[in-house]
């Protein structure tokens, strides 16, 4: 589908644009869409849960058809660890990959999980890469599977899944993808990106409401899944079996939640698919990024892995900036950001993602500008030593 503009309204007087990974701001639409009651068992229910996953699955586009959709209840992190204790034997292993804090609380779920993994961790400001895939791989025959993260949200990095799949696959293994932050704006393609399963949440870049997540796999490995699962709540492939069946969720759906996403769904083909909501989220951060830099900010990130997702800033070096202040200002001028998840310098986030457009972020950039003012901030440069610390990582 062609991308087309799509009208984006204000939030209702004294709501804050929320500037974060999700929740995020939503449309009137999908917050209209809560306001009837549903009952769980009911005919038009089980439809609304058919037509919701039959939506997700067709914006894979080519090779979806060997895909099935299973939604989860829970947050993203809930549906990690349905697609890790699910996919996973209990004798396999996983080399999970990370470059903060998601990757690192994925392989904190394989030791809750007590399976065997493996961590490539990365730190904060680069990628893990194919070839140090290929090369661990290589010398551990027992892993089966890799864990790689679509979007890292901690910093804003985009990963090569691409690369990694392919350094997976040649190795013949799997490839489990948690694209929580991306899956809706960056397409992710089976006749492009080969993977077993990937999972996504709600309150993401389809910019519905926060109460479940879903996992897409290959029909084939939700059919081998059966009996992996540590978890009754958390088995992915009783809740597809059971669905399948019946057309129902196995225990108490997050009904309203479930009408918002088919809302969500339906403006995000409007809006002209992944195409078109990845195009709106990139306009988004190029102005945000070039306007904080005219300010004096910088980014965590060299240039080529910043994400249309959620952009990382130094803090200033001012000893007159203080976060906590800074976030109270921005909040009063309407715009509620992210502190930093970094351990190696302060840092703060500002989300691309949700019912916002480049007018808006224009705005965010005059509200961090007269913040700054508000403060007595005269310079917005961070430290010498964090863009030190950035130049040796990325050489």
């Amino acid at each position: 589908m062609s991308t087309t503009s799509t009208q984006i309204e204000a939030p209702p007087l004294g709501e804050p644009y929320l500037l974060t990974p999700g929740p995020l701001t939503t449309a009137y639409a999908t917050k209209q869409a809560m306001l009837r009651d549903w009952g769980s068992w009911d005919a038009d229910f089980r439809a609304m849960t058919r037509e919701m996953r039959d939506r997700l699955l067709a914006l894979l586009g080519p090779g979806g058809e060997a895909y099935d959709c299973v939604p989860i209840q829970g947050s993203g992190s809930y549906c990690v660890e349905a697609m890790l204790g699910s996919f996973v034997p209990r004798d396999g292993k996983v080399l999970v990959l990370a470059n903060g804090a998601y990757g690192l609380r994925a392989a904190k779920t394989m030791e809750y999980l007590g399976r065997a993994f493996h961590t490539l961790d990365k730190g904060d400001y680069l990628p893990p890469r194919g070839a140090e895939v290929a090369r661990i791989l290589a010398d551990d025959p027992a892993i089966t599977h890799v864990l790689a993260i679509h979007c890292e949200t901690s910093s804003g990095i985009l990963n090569p899944v691409h690369e990694i799949a392919e350094a997976t696959y040649a190795a013949g293994r799997k490839l489990l993808i948690d694209s929580m932050s991306a899956f809706g704006a960056i397409e992710l393609r089976p006749d492009d990106i080969r993977y077993e399963a990937m999972v996504s949440s709600a309150n993401k870049c389809i910019e519905g409401v926060p109460g479940f997540g879903f996992v897409i796999a290959k029909t084939a490995e939700l059919e081998a899944a059966q009996g992996n699962s540590h978890s009754l709540s958390l088995d992915v492939h009783a809740q597809w079996a059971h669905m399948e069946k019946t057309g129902q969720w196995r225990f108490t759906p997050p009904t309203h939640v479930v009408a918002a996403f088919l809302e969500a769904l339906r403006l995000h083909e409007a809006e002209g698919g992944v195409a078109g909501r990845g195009a709106r989220y990139v306009r988004n951060r190029d102005v945000m990024v070039q306007g904080m830099r005219d300010l004096g900010f910088e980014t965590l990130l060299a240039e080529r892995w910043l994400s249309p997702i959620i952009v990382t800033f130094f803090c200033p070096a001012d000893d007159r900036f203080v976060f906590d202040r800074f976030y109270e200002l921005m909040k009063d001028k309407g715009f509620i950001i992210y502190p930093g998840k970094l351990t190696v310098v302060e840092s703060f986030r500002v989300g691309c993602i949700g019912r916002m457009d480049e007018a808006v972020m224009r705005q965010v950039v005059e509200a961090a500008k007269h913040s700054l003012a508000d403060m007595g901030v005269a310079s917005a440069a961070p430290p010498a030593k964090a863009l030190e610390e950035r130049a040796k990582l990325a050489a």
